[in-house]
């Protein structure tokens, strides 16, 4: 039986937070806003996260060039119960992750790069 895209990409998103125990969550979402593959918790508004990943995405890309920052690499919200981190995948998508409080920092980084080289190719 064929693997589909969207559950190769979820492999690959449940990959990465084995790969790093501080990522709680982790969603694929297209630059229009759609959710294209998820590893969310139970609960989770896959359309309010892919919206609101999206937007913010595209905001900081807009702020990265407006004020001479050059090309942009991530966003990160940080709130006292973790942290929201987006990066690019290609043109068309957006990595979102869900950090913990204590997060390392450096190595969720590390990793969602390493997811972003893995998971390019599939989109």
């Amino acid at each position: 039986m064929a693997v589909s895209r969207v559950d190769r990409l979820t492999d690959a998103l449940r990959n990465l937070q084995a790969g790093a125990s501080d990522i709680e969550a982790s969603a694929i979402v297209s630059v229009d806003g759609l959710i294209i593959a998820s590893a969310l918790p139970a609960g989770s508004e896959e359309d309010r996260v892919s919206a609101m990943s999206a937007a913010m995405l595209s905001l900081g890309e807009r702020i990265a060039i407006e004020l001479g920052r050059g090309i942009l690499d991530q966003v990160y919200v940080k709130g006292d119960r973790g942290y929201v981190i987006l990066m690019s995948v290609g043109e068309e998508a957006v990595l979102t992750a869900l950090a913990r409080a204590n997060a390392k920092l450096g190595l969720v980084f590390l990793e969602m790069r390493r997811a972003v080289d893995d998971l390019t190719p599939l989109l």
